[in-house]
């Protein structure tokens, strides 16, 4: 373990160590997962529940469940007791993704430690939200134990999401990979879309914006099952965009995202295809797998493994839309947008709620040039960094 001079210290150890009086005397409600550790990895429920200062009487639960046991889109998880702490655990990816009345009831304050992944199309920033959007109502307050941005607070990429496409993977006007905090997307969600909750943010020790996870000198907890380790947080910007497609993006592999493909696809002439556009700080090497379980589970696939060379010239918004097009044209009596609803957009593309508008799928479907779909994958940037440099931290 890296000492502590030498590591970045996480918003739940400033709040333990530092900052204790903003949660003594009040009844706490944590909203956390297995990844919700402090730097020693003991689970913030533990610490919390142990502590003599700390009132905890509710566990908040997000997608995949608060072990982190449940996998995939859709799949909910229900309210249960806590098997160590005997607390109340509500599931907030169930019949509500909204803290209701009752749920609040024994809890004053939020506080929030959640392991976000970098990128728009992940919903633990929109749980988040969703806890500020239930404090303002019922006069809670919130705390957010910020992390790190695993892949960097410095790169923006992709396409802002559209006001008609939000969803619980774009539920304001964000860009597919941001470059924020955790803690930066709580107060710019709070005041620029003015949710107006009492909120506080725990603020890291010794975080850089440039920094990727393994610079920060902390653990990684795998936040999602499908998210294991942080080359897989380099590609998901690119490969999520298969979630909207019938492609398998690597579910029921041991490499989730960075195996991708289908029955249909003869991986040779689909790496030679995506050779072509010389993306660079990337390599498709072609990859033969079988699923275990989800999409073509039992079945071998044809496919592409992505190799990051070089994480700061990978651009993996664009080379994920260039994936989708490249199956696209190559096998139109095969490829298939999703057929299932995608996180309860059920009158949506699911491709379109993946990347917050519908441009990206027409100019695909109407053949347009590479060039096209490059600039829609780039649409509304400018105006949400400008946005975004009134709510940076670090």
């Amino acid at each position: 373990m890296t000492t502590t001079s030498k590591r970045v210290r996480p918003g739940n150890e400033v709040l333990l160590s530092d900052k204790l009086a903003s949660v003594r005397g009040e009844r706490i409600g944590l909203v956390c997962n297995q990844a919700s550790v402090l730097p020693d990895l003991r689970h913030a429920a533990d610490v919390f529940f142990e502590h003599p200062d700390i009132d905890l009487t509710t566990l908040f639960g997000p997608q995949h469940g608060i072990r982190g046991d449940v996998q995939y889109n859709m799949i909910e998880t229900p309210h249960v007791r806590d098997t160590r702490t005997g607390l109340m655990v509500y599931s907030l990816y169930s019949e509500t993704r909204v803290p209701t009345e009752e749920m609040v009831a024994d809890i004053d304050t939020f506080v929030i430690d959640l392991q976000d992944v970098g990128c728009r199309i992940y919903t633990y920033t929109y749980t988040m939200a969703n806890c500020m959007i239930a404090a303002a109502k019922f006069g809670k307050r919130v705390i957010v134990c910020d992390r790190p941005n695993p892949i960097n607070g410095v790169t923006v990429e992709g396409n802002v999401t559209e006001k008609e496409f939000t969803s619980f993977v774009g539920q304001f006007e964000l860009p597919t990979r941001p470059g924020m905090t955790i803690g930066e997307m709580a107060k710019m969600f709070n005041e620029h879309w003015g949710i107006g909750c009492e909120l506080e943010i725990i603020e890291m020790k010794g975080w850089r914006r440039e920094m990727w996870h393994e610079e920060t000198g902390l653990p990684w907890v795998l936040p999602s099952p499908n998210i294991p380790t942080i080359d897989t947080c380099a590609v998901f910007p690119a490969t999520v965009h298969l979630e909207g497609t019938e492609l398998s993006e690597g579910r029921g592999t041991t490499l989730p995202f960075e195996l991708n493909g289908a029955p249909f696809i003869d991986p040779y002439a689909w790496a030679a295809e995506l050779r072509k556009f010389d993306f660079p700080g990337v390599a498709f090497r072609e990859a033969y797998f079988q699923p275990t379980f989800c999409e073509f589970a039992g079945q071998t696939c044809g496919g592409v493994q992505l190799h990051v060379t070089d994480r700061s010239a990978f651009t993996p918004v664009i080379v994920g839309i260039a994936m989708v097009k490249t199956a696209y044209d190559m096998y139109p009596n095969h490829f298939q947008w999703r057929q299932n609803a995608y996180e309860y957009e059920f009158g949506k593309n699911p491709f379109d709620v993946v990347c917050g508008t519908d441009k990206i799928r027409k100019a695909i479907e109407s053949n347009a040039a590479f060039s096209d779909l490059h600039g829609a994958a780039g649409t509304g940037l400018a105006g949400f960094k400008e946005i975004r440099s009134n709510y940076l931290l670090y």
